[in-house]
C-alpha cells in the first residue's frame, strides 16, 4: 500500500480531502437542522414527515458512503504537518477529537441504518426518492423490531448530541487558532486559500 505524503512546503490539505470534509460538513449540518424537525411534526404533517425522514436517510446514507472515502484517502495521504509552534498536549487533544468525530459519523450513520432496519412499519428507504436501499438483514430479522427499534433510536438521538458538542469543540479550537493563536491554522482547509496560509505563516516567521 502506497501512502502518499506531503512536500515540505505543502502545508495545506489536499483538494480531494477539503471538498470531501467541507462537503460532509454541510450535510452533517443538514442532519442537525432535519432530524429535531421531522421528529416534532405532527400526524396532520405526515406527508412532509414522510419526505424529511427519506430525505435524512438518503443524507445519512451519502455521509456514510463519503466518509469511507475520507477515510481511505486520509490513509493513503497523510494530513500536513503542524505547525512547530503547536505543543504536544495540543497535537494530542486534536487527534483524540478527530478520532471520535470520525468514529462517531460512522457509528450514528451505522446507527441510523439500523433504526430504520429494525421499524415494524418495513418502510423502504429510497435514496432521494430514486434508489431502493436495503436494509441490514439480521436486524430486519429480529423477533421483537419494536424494542430494538427504541432502543437504537434512543442511542442514535444521544449520540448525535455527542456528535454536536465535538463539532462545536472542533470549530471552537479552529477559531482559536486563527484569532488568538492567529496561527492561520484554518486556511489549510480552506478552499483557494494558500496565499492566506503563505502570508499569515511568514508574518510569523518575521516576528
Amino acid at each position: 500500500m502506497t501512502v502518499h505524503t506531503h512536500r515540505a512546503g505543502d502545508k495545506r490539505y489536499s483538494l480531494v480531502a477539503i471538498v470531501l470534509h467541507w462537503g460532509i460538513a454541510a450535510l452533517i449540518t443538514s442532519q442537525f437542522i432535519v432530524g429535531p424537525v421531522m421528529t416534532r411534526l405532527s400526524d396532520a404533517d405526515i406527508a412532509l414527515q414522510f419526505t424529511l425522514y427519506q430525505f435524512h436517510k438518503s443524507v445519512g446514507i451519502t455521509i456514510l458512503i463519503l466518509m469511507s472515502i475520507r477515510l481511505v484517502w486520509r490513509i493513503l495521504h497523510k494530513p500536513p504537518p503542524l505547525p512547530e509552534a503547536v505543543s504536544e498536549t495540543t497535537i494530542t487533544a486534536s487527534k483524540i477529537v478527530h478520532f471520535g468525530l470520525y468514529a462517531l459519523v460512522f457509528i450514528l450513520c451505522l446507527l441510523g441504518w439500523s433504526v430504520v432496519s429494525a421499524s415494524p412499519y418495513n418502510i423502504p428507504t429510497l435514496l432521494f426518492g430514486e434508489v431502493v436501499w436495503p436494509h441490514i438483514w439480521f436486524i430486519e430479522q429480529l423477533p421483537d423490531k419494536q424494542a430494538a427499534e427504541t432502543f437504537l433510536k434512543t442511542v442514535h438521538a444521544y449520540g448525535a448530541y455527542v456528535l454536536l458538542t465535538l463539532v462545536a469543540l472542533h470549530v471552537l479550537a479552529a477559531l482559536h487558532h486563527q484569532f488568538f493563536l492567529k496561527d492561520g491554522l484554518i486556511w489549510r482547509m480552506v478552499p483557494f486559500s494558500s496565499q492566506s496560509y503563505n502570508k499569515t505563516n511568514a508574518k510569523k516567521e518575521k516576528v
